[in-house]
């Protein structure tokens, strides 16, 4: 099955000029890899909130339909199973995470239907992917110095400069903050491990202690510690043990700092990834704070997945996220939300039911969009006509 489609690869390998040293796109001698930047916490939190919360949407498929549209009761085979070895939770997770951390998504279509339209996309290491960029409406793709047919990729990038195709490398353009954050975490971790100041002193009150005699004290004390047992000594020496303030040993504001920034770079809450949250505005109530979450966060990701989902879809066929499914309400406020959207007519029983993770009502009661006041039960007699003289009583 997937042999198939990397037949064009055979022959002889083509590379362009541009792209000598033949390295595949990685990462420069030096510079941080997404592999050491996910090391600081901030940044492996911001990758993971986003991946997580997108990968965890539900998608529904949409066909329009004139000026409406409506939503296919069965799951397209590229939303059903995308990649060989990937769910669909799978295959998104490691599309937002190829996108978070080095701004751009590649994906090698493997398998299309009868139609010619994509069935299954692996996402390829974007760390191998190189991208010829001199002329911009026609890029050639190269992965692992091997040209790739420009039909046979799907690119998903993140933030584009003007002129370029694409996406800057969040870990490259920023390295330099999150470098200071793993020097932090790594400065701080050597402050424990090297000793940063001496843990303790011991000073004799009668005596002078030459270098020899202070080396030899010190290395039998030492020696005590490790071997876990007392420590006897006359009455003439002061034993201190020295303490670190966790301020300035784990070097907590330029930690928070961090966060913050890596946070504002991904468009985080701060307060999510261990950052200060300053002057910021909150919400007292979850709800709120997940609205806020979902629109000035996940709403550009979701967009821009679903515009080339999308364009993958046959015919009239679209891809939307639930984001609904985020808002996560308490169950008089959603049964009262349900009642009003039958109320108002703009929405009908089985979408509701469809909600609720509930079947669909037989033979189409519930399709009707209508007020609620309106829809008898099974028993109850028909509404009167406005003109009806003799109303049924």
């Amino acid at each position: 099955m997937l042999a198939a489609p990397f037949r064009w690869m055979g022959g002889v390998s083509k590379r362009a000029i541009t792209s000598l040293p033949w390295i595949s796109g990685g990462t420069r001698q030096g510079s941080v890899s997404p592999q050491r930047a996910l090391q600081l916490i901030p940044l492996y939190a911001c990758v993971r909130i986003l991946a997580d919360s997108i990968a965890s949407l539900p998608v529904q498929t949409y066909r329009k339909n004139g000026t409406s549209r409506e939503i296919l009761t069965f799951v397209p085979s590229l939303l059903f199973q995308p990649a060989a070895r990937d769910n669909l939770f799978e295959w998104l997770h490691k599309c937002v995470v190829s996108m978070a951390l080095r701004g751009n998504a590649y994906g090698l279509i493997t398998q299309r239907d009868d139609f010619g339209f994509p069935t299954m996309i692996e996402w390829l290491n974007p760390d191998e992917m190189w991208v010829d960029e001199l002329r911009p409406t026609q890029p050639r793709f190269y992965w692992q110095g091997v040209e790739v047919p420009r039909e046979q990729i799907v690119h998903i990038p993140w933030v584009v400069m003007p002129g370029c195709v694409t996406g800057l490398s969040p870990v490259q353009y920023f390295a330099r903050t999150i470098g200071v954050g793993l020097s932090a975490t790594e400065y701080g971790l050597s402050w424990f491990d090297n000793g940063g100041t001496p843990p303790s002193t011991m000073k004799n009150t009668n005596k002078a202690i030459n270098p020899d005699e202070a080396e030899e004290i010190s290395d039998r004390l030492s020696a005590r510690v490790r071997a876990r047992k007392p420590l006897v000594y006359g009455s003439d020496w002061d034993f201190t043990a020295l303490t670190v303030n966790p301020e300035e040993s784990q070097f907590i504001q330029t930690m928070r700092l961090n966060a913050s920034q890596i946070a504002a770079i991904y468009g985080v809450p701060p307060e999510k990834v261990g950052g200060d949250t300053g002057s910021s505005m909150t919400y007292s109530t979850v709800e709120l704070n997940q609205i806020e979450f979902l629109t000035m966060t996940l709403r550009p990701w979701l967009t821009r997945l679903e515009a080339k989902l999308s364009a993958l879809m046959p015919g009239k066929e679209f891809v939307k996220f639930n984001a609904d499914a985020m808002l996560r309400v308490d169950l008089m406020t959603r049964y009262r939300a349900h009642q009003t959207a039958l109320n108002d007519g703009w929405r009908n029983r089985d979408e509701i039911r469809a909600l609720e993770d509930l079947p669909a009502l037989p033979d189409g009661q519930g399709q009707v969009y209508l007020p609620v006041s309106m829809l008898g039960g099974p028993n109850d007699a028909p509404a009167p006509a406005p003109d009806d003289p003799n109303p049924i009583q």
